[in-house]
């Protein structure tokens, strides 16, 4: 190769690292955290990435928190954990207004990324916006809007972005101590959760891993550094406030799962006290409790058993809401009292104990509500199994 065709390619490669470095000039990357709403599906916050173009006026935002209604049997592949997101992008004006119209701030964090590194991270972006790549498979714990962000920015620092987490004992929390943050003003969401979720959940969680929440990643993001290409310097180079509302003072509403509970609690204590006294069963409350804790049982077995949901996994509040007790139901009405009935009553009542022994264990956490449910579940199994074959049947 003679020394002109190198002055050429050497021109061709220099006149290249140039323009890479005007385009990656031209770029302004952000974190947009938005704050979170009134209802459960926007009470955890979310994420985006912002990509601002100031030569050429543009302003778009690359959002992983999207999914679309009309995909075939959207419901169904919902609850079995087959629902596909995808990555989509708007104008950062329509960003900002949707969350304006639901009176929720946006915070925004610009990062001080390379012109490589900013390159680097549009290109990125571009070609996971193709129609091939764009949909995941969501996992809200370890696959969702914010950590889709996080692990594109470890793709593009890698090892130059050092997050600087201190793990501290007083500060460690489980997964369901996280979620519990953002919807305990919610009692019946949050009772919802803990019914549907398993003991997988009441681990603590590592700093990274927090980072499915939009606040935390906001929190991380705001400590983190990039190191290994220069001097020392943040992560974020400037923190702004997009939008901002005030902050309402949220209290649990009175219609809440806490007092109905004891209170239904207070009414079968109130039914078996008078039965023992009259020498009455009175199945015909058996027979809606049970029925109710069955058909929970089912529910919180298919979502164990029969979805890819990982968060659903190995949940015993299936020790206390047990598909079995429809079964009961048949015995219980009967005329005839079959031997197996007390067998069962048995066993339901050392599942309940046995529930109430992981509880305070530790290794699953139940939803403070549910403790006089568990109550009933004892009491009611206990007067059954002594005293059905003692007095007569009555569904009264």
């Amino acid at each position: 190769m003679n020394q002109q065709k190198k002055n050429l390619i050497i021109f061709f490669i220099l006149t290249f690292s140039s323009l890479e470095q005007v385009i990656g000039q031209a770029y302004q990357i952000s974190l947009l955290t938005a704050d979170p709403g009134d209802e459960l599906y926007s009470a955890f916050g979310h994420s985006a990435i912002r990509v601002l173009d100031t030569e050429n006026r543009t302003d778009y935002v690359f959002n992983y928190g999207t999914f679309d209604f009309d995909t075939p049997n959207f419901y169904g592949k919902f609850a079995g954990g087959k629902l596909d997101y995808m990555l989509s992008v708007s104008t950062f004006a329509a960003f900002v207004a949707e969350y304006d119209r639901q009176g929720r701030g946006i915070k925004e964090q610009i990062l001080d990324l390379s012109a490589e590194q900013t390159q680097f991270m549009i290109e990125f972006l571009q070609i996971n916006y193709q129609p091939d790549r764009r949909y995941y498979r969501y996992d809200f714990f370890y696959d969702n809007c914010a950590t889709r962000i996080r692990d594109a920015l470890d793709l593009v620092l890698g090892d130059k972005l050092v997050w600087k987490d201190e793990v501290k004992e007083s500060d460690e929390k489980t997964f369901r101590n996280l979620i519990d943050e953002y919807v305990y003003t919610l009692p019946w969401a949050d009772l919802g959760i803990d019914l549907a979720l398993g003991a997988v959940i009441d681990v603590d969680a590592k700093p990274l891993e927090e980072q499915f929440l939009p606040d935390y990643m906001f929190e991380s993001f705001a400590r983190a550094e990039i190191q290994g290409d220069g001097p020392i310097r943040p992560l974020v180079k400037e923190t702004l406030v997009i939008m901002e509302f005030p902050k309402e003072e949220k209290s649990m509403g009175a219609f809440n799962p806490y007092w109905i509970f004891w209170l239904i609690a207070i009414i079968f204590t109130a039914i078996t006290f008078i039965g023992f006294k009259k020498k009455k069963l009175f199945i015909g409350f058996d027979l809606a409790f049970f029925g109710l804790l069955g058909f929970l049982g089912i529910v919180i077995a298919l979502l164990w058993f029969a979805t890819e949901h990982s968060a659903t996994k190995w949940n015993w509040n299936f020790l206390w809401a047990f598909p079995g007790h429809l079964v009961l139901i048949k015995g219980l009405w009967s005329k005839t009292l079959a031997p197996w009935v007390r067998k069962y009553l048995l066993f339901a009542l050392i599942m309940a104990d046995a529930a109430v022994v992981f509880w305070i264990l530790g290794w699953q956490s139940f939803h403070p509500s549910l403790m006089p449910i568990l109550l009933i579940l004892i009491l009611r199994t206990n007067y059954l199994y002594y005293n059905l074959g003692k007095y007569r049947l009555t569904t009264s």
